[in-house]
């Protein structure tokens, strides 16, 4: 299944303008609201440790095998122009074509929720350690500054819709459907006595990752064309609809 590392900000002592939290508390709070469409479009993520450092969350990255990186920061225009700045930057490494490409997708998607479309760029950047040094394509989002007011208040009445654009974004460059998550249902498999197979992807051509006998209940995720994306003991995958009966 596809898979994406979170690494949203562990700068605690970035503040916001109105002392109201952190760059680290809004970031991770962002990555809490990605879980749920994460889950129901069938990606896998691993996040961050929140008390480590940059190197830490690179190193915990390269450690896995990943599909994409993605990093969540807020920032901050310094002190010679505090609170003056506005806009979403969207930082790749300059030679990276896929890094690229998910920039520039998760660059329309902020201009879809952000005030000022104008001011959300995608650049290319090799200053920047965690895109310097990460093994999976990459990408580095400063969702809007948090030295600034209308940013930042911004910022914190939107943080599900920041969420779900990012969302949006990983399951679009992963090439998986976007599915919006659905309140936990369970499902009875529905054969003719047969095991129901369990695919790592929402087609017969996926390979097949598990079975559930017959008259057997499983958790439903999400469905997309068909499918059911399911959870069965300690296996996810995506079953054939016609052979489940929603409780």
């Amino acid at each position: 299944m596809a898979n994406v590392f979170l690494s949203p900000s562990t700068q605690e002592y970035n503040m916001y303008y109105d002392g109201s939290g952190s760059e680290e508390y809004y970031m991770n709070l962002i990555a809490d609201f990605m879980e749920p469409y994460l889950t129901a479009s069938g990606i896998e993520f691993t996040r961050n440790d929140p008390n480590q450092t940059v190197g830490g969350s690179v190193r915990q990255s390269n450690a896995g095998n990943y599909n994409f990186h993605l990093a969540i920061h807020s920032n901050a225009a310094g002190s010679a122009n505090y609170g003056q700045q506005r806009g979403s930057d969207i930082y790749y490494y300059t030679t990276s074509s896929e890094g690229r490409r998910a920039a520039d997708i998760a660059a329309r998607e902020i201009r879809n929720i952000y005030p000022n479309p104008d001011m959300v760029r995608s650049l290319g950047s090799t200053s920047l350690y965690e895109l310097n040094n990460t093994v999976a394509p990459a990408i580095l989002v400063e969702v809007a500054y948090h030295d600034n007011p209308d940013d930042a208040e911004w910022i914190k009445n939107n943080l599900p819709g920041i969420a779900r654009a990012l969302a949006r974004a990983v399951a679009e460059f992963l090439g998986v459907p976007f599915v919006e998550p659905t309140a936990p249902q369970t499902g009875t498999v529905v054969t003719q006595g047969g095991r129901l197979n369990i695919r790592n992807s929402p087609s017969l051509k996926g390979n097949i990752i598990g079975q559930i006998p017959n008259g057997q209940t499983l958790n439903i995720i999400s469905r997309t064309d068909g499918w059911y994306l399911i959870r069965y003991n300690n296996t996810e995958g995506y079953v054939f609809g016609e052979y489940v009966r929603v409780n």
